[in-house]
């Protein structure tokens, strides 16, 4: 006997049709401290993103209740700064677990679409001295552009019988190279590095690593500390010490 089967929209079940978007959370409404500590981003850096993203997150939809990219973001944010798809989050902005998921894909999406216009490796000779120029006016290093690092991000297991992605604590992750500026703004970023490979061997192997092996940043630093081999390391052009 056949079932028939039907696909329920969550946000329409909560909320019934009406309105072509979903706006039950006005950033007007609320408090500054309200949104640093829901959403960890001030006010006007959250109009910023709506902005910046708003024709992305405004795609057509065959949805009857489209959400809004205002909403799209703080759902983001929210998921970003609490690590949870939770319904608590869902209930202040008005939507449902499934929608908060779809969210955060779509605002993350766009974000990585745009990457590149904000983490970038300095390349013309102005901008990197402006950056020697920092790092010496603060601790009197010369040459200095940036410091290095990396973090292990954790991801499920891509493969039970892989364990590449297994980090020295057991957990499965990415170990990613990061470079930032005397700010903290980043200026490179790879991702791309299984979490049980060291440190200093996902630097050693990185792009920037063979930029620096093939001359591209003479008589330039960058500083770092690798608790995997425990000492302080200062590369530069062809040497590390």
């Amino acid at each position: 006997m056949a079932i028939p089967i039907t696909v329920l929209d969550c946000d329409l079940l909560l909320y019934g049709r009406g309105h072509r978007t979903l706006d039950r959370f006005k950033l007007d409404d609320v408090s500054d401290e309200y949104l640093m500590s829901m959403y960890g981003f001030p006010r006007q850096f959250i109009y910023y993103l709506v902005e910046l993203l708003g024709a992305n997150l405004s795609r057509p939809t065959q949805r009857s209740r489209a959400i809004s990219p205002e909403t799209q973001i703080l759902a983001a944010l929210g998921f970003y700064t609490s690590g949870s798809f939770q319904t608590r989050m869902g209930d202040a902005i008005g939507i449902s677990q499934a929608s908060m998921s779809r969210c955060v894909a779509n605002v993350t999406e766009a974000l990585v679409e745009r990457a590149s216009q904000f983490i970038r490796f300095p390349a013309d000779e102005a901008s990197i001295q402006a950056l020697k120029d920092e790092f010496y006016g603060l601790a009197g290093m010369p040459g200095v552009m940036g410091v290095v690092d990396c973090i292990h991000v954790a991801i499920k297991a891509p493969n039970a019988e892989d364990l590449s992605y297994v980090n020295r604590k057991g957990l499965h992750s990415l170990n990613c190279l990061m470079v930032c500026d005397i700010r903290g703004a980043l200026m490179t970023v790879e991702t791309n590095w299984p979490g049980s490979l060291q440190d200093c061997a996902v630097l050693q192997q990185s792009s920037l690593g063979s930029q620096f092996e093939a001359g591209m940043h003479k008589d330039s630093w960058l500083l770092g500390k690798f608790a995997s081999v425990n000492f302080h390391f200062v590369w530069r052009h062809r040497k590390v010490m």
